[in-house]
């Protein structure tokens, strides 16, 4: 299989880093072909502007949005990593959906309204981590929204099969040894769904 992992962290040293390494090294390690894009280290340009509409519109796609899409179109599963910051995906990877799963390649509206759904086929994972204990953002029911509006509203909506939603919480205040069963947790779902 062909896997697009969209990586967006801005330090190298973090915890995120690391799940990036471990997803990418247990699905090559099983045969998979991964590609990394690592929005930060692109510096992926995340504002939806007027003059990308205008190039939609005219059927001229910004270069750095048609690469992208290309990526997109290649991959048979498509793994976003990422922190939740105020309980949301980083402003660099909302942008990459706002300006990359655009109207006209990711989904459309039927004449009746229906939404037609263009990346059907396709599979998604989200692995994130966020500070708050997971039991607290379980208990509230931020776990649940969160997997909602990513998993479903993201996936989902363009048609792909959400197949697994990780989110790991206390990443900061936890020890090393529970980081690595965090680490080990992810090898096992991965090497188990894939």
């Amino acid at each position: 299989m062909k896997h697009l992992v969209l990586y967006a962290h801005p330090n190298p040293a973090s915890f995120n880093h690391a799940i990036l390494e471990t997803t990418v090294k247990t699905l090559e390690g099983k045969g998979h072909e991964v590609v990394v894009r690592d929005l930060y280290d692109l510096n992926f340009a995340p504002v939806l502007n007027g003059s990308d509409f205008e190039a939609f519109q005219s059927g001229q796609i910004p270069a750095d949005i048609k690469t992208e899409q290309d990526f997109v179109t290649d991959a048979d599963v498509i793994t976003m990593i990422y922190p939740v910051w105020w309980t949301g995906l980083p402003a660099i990877l909302k942008g990459y959906i706002d300006r990359v799963f655009s109207y006209g390649f990711a989904y459309s509206y039927a004449e009746d309204g229906s939404i037609n759904q263009l990346l059907k086929g396709k599979k998604g994972v989200i692995i994130n981590t966020h500070g708050t204990p997971k039991d607290i953002y379980d208990s509230m029911g931020m776990t649940d929204a969160l997997q909602k509006t990513s998993a479903t509203g993201i996936f989902g909506f363009v048609g792909m099969e959400p197949l697994e939603y990780m989110a790991f919480g206390a990443v900061p205040l936890v020890d090393d040894a529970t980081r690595k069963t965090m680490l080990t947790q992810i090898e096992d779902k991965l090497n188990s769904i894939f």
